[in-house]
């Protein structure tokens, strides 16, 4: 296949820790292979090069400034296909916590009362995961993102198929690890309501599931809900764990 002929492919980041982008980086065997069906013209974790002439858009981290909405449109509109690459993107991620405060107070606590003067100069918002500036059409989930289904969606999205989601529960990734169920150790856990397709890694060496991949659709609450009452937990402390990595949908769900 001639240079020309492969789709053009391009990695941005806004507010993250482009863990996820690491996590692209990483699949060390499979690059060049991957280089050899598509041709990356925008990544800065891995090139100087860049160009604003792309086919594919991969965007982490979500949206905390002005400018970011900005460019964020402007990627869209470039872009053929527009992917949220892991948590910070597909819900907003960590960055949301921010959002339980009022800006202001939130650039105190950055930046000190003795910036006060210049509080207006700090551009800073709620964060926000990039679908609810544009549209987006799929999403790989995680945080980081698992490196076997950013290999998966991208054979996919290569050979034209519709790239395959994870629908069910991390429960089920759980029993098939072989894992003790969190509950059975008193500890409490996003798990039953979770997206998995994270193999249950965190269960696996030996914590809880967090719920980064955002809640599966179509979640069985009712089971949840008397799955907390039987170990003595309730739904209110469930809620507040979601937080950590939900705390948008949370917002915006009331």
């Amino acid at each position: 296949m001639e240079t020309q002929d492969k789709p053009k492919v391009a990695f941005f980041s806004f507010t993250c820790c482009e863990g996820c982008q690491l996590m692209v980086l990483s699949c060390e065997r499979e690059l060049p292979d991957i280089l050899n069906h598509i041709k990356i013209v925008n990544f800065r974790e891995a090139m100087t090069e860049k160009s604003d002439d792309y086919d594919i858009a991969f965007v982490e981290g979500s949206i905390s400034r002005k400018d970011e909405i900005r460019k964020l449109r402007k990627i869209r509109k470039q872009a053929r296909i527009l992917i949220a690459l892991g948590a910070c993107s597909s819900t907003g991620g960590l960055n949301c916590l921010k959002n339980r405060y009022p800006m202001e107070e939130v650039k105190e606590k950055v930046y000190g009362k003795k910036a006060a003067k210049s509080y207006e100069l700090i551009d800073t918002i709620p964060a926000r995961p990039i679908d609810a500036v544009v549209e987006v059409d799929y999403y790989i989930h995680g945080c980081p993102i698992p490196k076997k289904e950013f290999l998966s969606f991208l054979t996919a999205l290569l050979l034209g198929k519709q790239p395959e989601v994870v629908n069910h529960p991390v429960c089920v990734d759980c029993k098939m690890a072989g894992n003790i169920c969190v509950f059975e150790k008193g500890l409490s856990c996003m798990g039953p309501v979770s997206r998995a397709g994270c193999d249950a890694i965190c269960v696996t060496y030996g914590t809880w599931c967090w719920g980064c991949r955002g809640p599966v659709d179509n979640p069985n609450t009712d089971s949840h809900e008397e799955t907390l009452k039987r170990y003595g937990l309730t739904v209110e402390s469930v809620v507040n764990k979601f937080a950590l990595y939900g705390n948008w949908n949370i917002k915006n769900s009331k």
